[in-house]
């Protein structure tokens, strides 16, 4: 393995983690509109709060995914061919999410915006619950031959595993949109989520000494990686204490960072478990490795070179958007069509 593909194989986490920091908190306020507002005004006060961002935080994923495409196409071809009807899935959700919010926009009828309010918040709690049943499954290894193709039964992508962190992944998006509605909105529905976010945060301690226990006897990850394993473990934990502790002293921010800097550190923690695999058998001289899934160097370099170039570009303009569309968004505010 050289420095090109270990580089790459990085970058992918890195392009999970902001996808998952970004777009996890729209999931969450995507739920949140059946679950915490009240009334149609405060969904359009939930709405309006991503409304400038979501799908620009949705480029994230196309960006982890087409970058995989270009950097690993090995490791691209046997994850989406044998996790196909999951990923349609997920892309099922996105597309319910997408258009119920221009849907709802659009009708004037109280049934329809209500409607489309819940398919809303239905889109937003199947992406990230069948994203968690994707990576919980893989890493407890999957049937690959040596052609690395996945020849799986319905219990090799759900079983005790996948379900918790199906569900973990759902409430750690769930608690993020509560925090990020907290530090953007003003009124009623700003204190509501910060009294659910007091009180989910005991359901996640319990799930995650759950899902940490089912990790340490359903993957290799402890006979391969044992300290950075029950480290990452560890830092999830404390960030999620250090989150709850800041949603009782009213840090929002502080709240809100450390919900999203979970995920950067659960993504950590089943890249680090992957290494130097990009896809686990249960025969483990089918396993994929990162040195045989990778691209040319040549391509590899390319690659790169053009990464460096455009990234900080957008990575300003994102940093842009968010400073713009700062302020609190308040239910009187809102005008037609938001």
């Amino acid at each position: 393995m050289d420095s090109l593909q270990l580089l790459w194989f990085v970058l992918i986490a890195v392009l999970f983690s902001g996808f998952f920091f970004l777009e996890g908190f729209d999931f969450g306020v995507g739920m949140s509109l059946t679950t915490l507002a009240k009334d149609e005004n405060e969904v359009d006060q939930a709405i309006a709060t991503i409304g400038p961002v979501w799908d620009g935080n949705e480029v994230w994923l196309l960006t982890a995914g087409g970058a995989m495409f270009a950097s690993m196409p090995y490791w691209y071809a046997s994850l989406f061919s044998g996790y196909y009807l999951l990923m349609f899935i997920i892309l099922v959700g996105l597309i319910i999410r997408g258009v119920s919010f221009e849907f709802r926009a659009t009708h004037t009828s109280e049934k329809q915006k209500v409607l489309w309010g819940k398919l809303s918040s239905i889109g937003s709690f199947i992406v990230p619950f069948t994203f968690g049943l994707v990576f919980t499954s893989l890493i407890q290894g999957m049937p690959i031959d040596a052609n690395g193709d996945i020849r799986a039964t319905f219990f090799d992508y759900v079983n005790l595993l996948s379900v918790v962190g199906g569900v973990a992944v759902t409430l750690l998006c769930y608690l993020h949109g509560l925090n990020y509605l907290s530090i953007r909105t003003e009124g009623k529905i700003r204190d509501r989520a910060k009294d659910y976010a007091k009180r989910l945060y005991l359901v996640l301690y319990a799930g995650e000494v759950v899902f940490a226990a089912l990790l340490i006897l359903f993957t290799d990850f402890m006979d391969k990686h044992p300290v950075s394993t029950l480290g990452m473990l560890a830092v999830i934990v404390i960030l999620t204490v250090i989150a709850h502790v800041s949603v009782w002293k009213g840090n929002e921010r502080g709240a809100f960072i450390s919900s999203g800097l979970t995920f950067v550190a659960l993504v950590a923690l089943l890249f680090t478990g992957l290494f130097p695999r990009v896809m686990i058998a249960k025969e483990e001289k089918f396993d994929i490795l990162i040195k045989n899934a990778s691209s040319s160097p040549y391509t590899l370099k390319m690659m790169t070179i053009i990464t460096c170039t455009i990234l900080p570009f957008v990575l300003a303009y994102t940093i842009w958007t968010y400073w713009v569309f700062r302020k609190r968004v308040v239910s009187d505010r809102i005008g037609e069509g938001h």
